[in-house]
């Protein structure tokens, strides 16, 4: 591990010093930077952590944690290339052990023409929704999954695109098995001159991904009846993993008159792992959405299907990291801390969810409207187990033998008496006058807490409300005040939380807060959780102090999750941008 980030950081070396050969001289550096333009980013988040143990907060060998990264691109004209330096001292807690260390992860040079865009080195990638294929970064969860290696993008003509790549994917410090993958997109609108002046826009698009991992044969101990003494006995199995293994995914989209209408369907060969239970059954998933907009008024409807499609580039891999592909939630985004306390996480292995979201702006001047008019937004979603008949398994059970095809499925069959998540919520926005404005918002959780979290109660009930109030004065002064209330009879049943919160724009925030376990069944366990931070802001460049306890709980970022330990401790960010 240490070789390859030596080789990183010297391959990053190699590509700045190609490009920037007179640096020791600072006259022929200062004419190479007058050429382009030099960007950047750098941001450090620092955690000093203090032993609480009535909130379970551990004791930090370490004590003091940082992550950081600093990011440096050169562009002139249709050539760029850039670097970044990430630091891990030890990582904060809630991150990957893995993560320790220091290195140039992530390095590029990339020519962006008219016709043709190649990138040499890293880069981030998506196709389609991203169920086949998607590189991205997440700097809040610890996930960077980003290729290295070769891509180009073809544009020979207006309306279509050709994306090729192939590469090694990011596993923490090190790269892990390898990925090929082809895109087409075609926006026919654009290329078939006859429908240039429809009202009608239509896009069709493939993909095809495929990744090679290099196996041993798979052992284990399988135990079987002896039909005749009727007794338990082991044996030792072994299975033959593929090494490459394939997926493909099409797409269609129409937009018409404000209707929009976008669906893809995904195909991936059998890929057994260690998440899978090692089974051969192949996986599959359709992602349906439906959406109209209007002045004043707009809808859209989501389902979508999902059945074996954990796609990792570390078949031993578990948990968020090592994924190629991406499996969007149809939930809502929470904002408010105890309506996103109970958040839901896809289930790659399986899942029949749906999502209903519209938007309705009542007319300024009428008696519900008033001056600035109302914002009204509804919003419900649900996910399911899906239906599944365990086909292989000798001896029964629910758990699929390995080595086997495992079940029979159908998309969209679901199984209603296991119930993921359920999610409907509505929200009112309304601006009394310049100084005051309001949000209030109502929201109903069924949270099956055994299958997201793997642990605890598969039925929680949950009622929250939230009154968010802003007064603005004297131009540059506002307050806020933020009311939550959450009410379960599972999990740690009843919650409080309060949030003032002052601005002095442009450049400094100062807020209070607090959560307290109102309803804890132990008087002793009804725990403060305060939280007390201050923010200065100039240009691009961002610095905020806070001290505070956390709450052990799961944090979440577009369906995609983590888990983040109690904590009590002084945190420092400081970010910006050039």
């Amino acid at each position: 591990m240490k070789i390859k980030r030596l080789l990183s950081v010297a391959g990053a070396a190699a590509v700045l010093s190609a490009f920037f050969p007179a640096f020791a001289q600072q006259s022929k550096f200062e004419e190479v930077m007058s050429r382009g333009v030099l960007s950047g980013n750098v941001q450090l988040d620092a955690q000093m952590y203090f032993k609480d143990s009535a909130i379970g907060s551990p004791e930090v060998p370490e004590q003091f944690r940082s992550n950081s990264f600093a990011y440096l691109q050169y562009t002139n004209g249709k050539f760029s290339l850039g670097a970044r330096f990430e630091g891990y001292f030890k990582p904060m807690l809630g991150y990957d052990a893995r993560l320790d260390g220091w290195g140039v992860p992530y390095y590029f040079a990339r020519f962006s023409g008219d016709i043709v865009d190649f990138t040499a080195g890293s880069f981030y990638e998506q196709f389609g929704s991203g169920m086949v294929l998607r590189a991205y970064q997440d700097w809040n969860l610890g996930i960077d999954n980003a290729i290295t290696g070769a891509r180009a993008i073809i544009t020979p003509t207006a309306g279509i695109t050709i994306k090729g790549l192939v590469g090694t994917q990011r596993h923490f410090w090190e790269h892990i098995g390898l990925i090929r993958g082809l895109d087409l997109n075609l926006a026919f609108n654009e290329f078939i001159k006859p429908m240039r002046d429809w009202g009608t826009r239509i896009t069709l698009g493939g993909s095809f991904v495929s990744k090679y991992q290099d196996a041993e044969n798979f052992r284990f101990l399988e135990e079987t009846k002896n039909p005749q003494t009727g007794l338990t006995e082991l044996s030792l199995k072994e299975l033959n993993l593929p090494k490459n293994v394939a997926s493909g995914a099409v797409r269609l989209g129409v937009e018409s008159h404000g209707v929009s209408f976008d669906g893809e369907y995904v195909y991936k060969a059998n890929d057994p792992s260690a998440e899978n239970g090692y089974i051969y059954k192949p996986g599959q998933a359709l992602l349906l959405n439906l959406g109209y907009s209007m002045r004043g008024f707009g809808f859209l409807l989501q389902a979508k299907s999902v059945d074996n499609m954990s796609f990792r580039d570390d078949r031993q891999e578990m948990g968020n990291y090592g994924f190629i592909n991406y499996m969007p939630a149809l939930t809502r985004q929470h904002t408010y801390s105890l309506a996103s306390m109970y958040p839901y996480a896809c289930q790659s292995l399986g899942e029949v969810a749906f999502q209903a979201d519209f938007q309705y702006k009542i007319k300024r001047g009428t008696v519900l409207g008033g001056k600035y008019g109302t914002d009204l937004k509804l919003n419900a979603s649900a996910a399911f187990a899906p239906e599944r008949r365990n086909i292989t398994n000798p001896n029964g059970g629910e758990t699929p033998a390995q080595g086997t095809f495992g079940y029979d499925s159908r998309l969209f069959h679901l199984n209603p008496d296991e119930i993921y998540f359920v999610d409907a919520n509505f929200e009112v926005q309304h601006k009394f006058n310049k100084h005051f404005k309001m949000t209030l918002m109502y929201m109903f959780e069924l949270y099956n807490q055994e299958v997201v979290e793997g642990h605890g109660d598969p039925r929680v009930y949950a009622h929250i409300a939230v009154g968010d109030f802003t007064y603005m004065f004297l131009k540059k002064h506002a307050i806020r005040l933020e009311l939550q209330y959450l009410h379960t009879k599972q999990a740690e049943q009843d919650w409080l939380m309060g949030t003032l919160e002052y601005t002095l724009a442009p450049s400094w925030f100062v807020s209070v807060s607090d959560q307290w376990n109102v309803g804890n069944n132990d008087k002793s366990k009804r725990y403060h959780y305060y939280y007390v931070s201050a923010t200065y802001v100039h240009d691009a460049t961002r610095i905020q102090l806070s001290y505070g306890k956390v709450r052990a709980g799961i944090l979440c970022a577009g369906g995609v999750c983590r888990e983040v330990p109690a904590s009590n401790g002084v945190m420092l960010t400081m970010s910006s941008s050039f």
